[in-house]
């Protein structure tokens, strides 16, 4: 299991009141119920609503479509709840706004040392990594290097909660 997937699901056991479901379009599993991990929808719908513009992202896995509402991370900051989200960087264009007022962590891939020097897939995973805080390294507000893994989640807790019990700092237009 990849970083990406792992990190997001250590979180849940910590902060499941903030996971926002997204929608599919698979069939329900028999331990799952509508609105906890998911929003069951029909294809049809979820169509309708993709030509509305009313996901942030979507995409398809093993012939069934997910996607995330904008309409639901509205919903949960009008709850007074904090909306974790695992996003492809393009999204952070919509979310950068007054609206959403994102706290972004991006968890960089670990620093390549001698002995981890022969791993391809870590150097791939490396230069990816440099790549994307090239590209939208200016929407993030904490870089986290996940040089171990206990670490990296520690310090995703703590930003988390720093973010949810202290003011932060918003662009003057966000206000104004």
């Amino acid at each position: 299991m990849s970083f990406r997937m792992w990190c997001p699901t250590q979180l849940l056991s910590h902060y499941i009141s903030r996971i926002l479901p997204a929608d599919t379009t698979r069939p329900p599993r028999k331990d799952e119920e509508e609105g906890k991990s998911y929003h069951f929808v029909s294809h049809d719908q979820m169509m309708t609503d993709i030509a509305s513009n009313e996901y942030l992202e979507y995409g398809s896995h093993e012939e069934a479509m997910y996607g995330t509402k904008l309409a639901t991370i509205r919903a949960i900051h009008q709850d007074g709840r904090i909306a974790i989200l695992d996003v492809e960087p393009q999204a952070l264009k919509v979310l950068r706004t007054a609206e959403f007022a994102p706290y972004v962590i991006f968890i960089a891939a670990p620093t390549i040392t001698p002995s981890l020097n022969e791993d391809e897939s870590l150097q791939r995973l490396q230069r990816e990594s440099d790549l994307l805080h090239k590209a939208y390294g200016h929407y993030f507000d904490s870089v986290i290097v996940n040089n171990d893994i206990d670490e990296t989640i520690h310090r995703v807790e703590e930003a988390v909660d720093l973010v949810s019990s202290s003011p932060q700092w918003v662009p003057v237009s966000w206000v104004y």
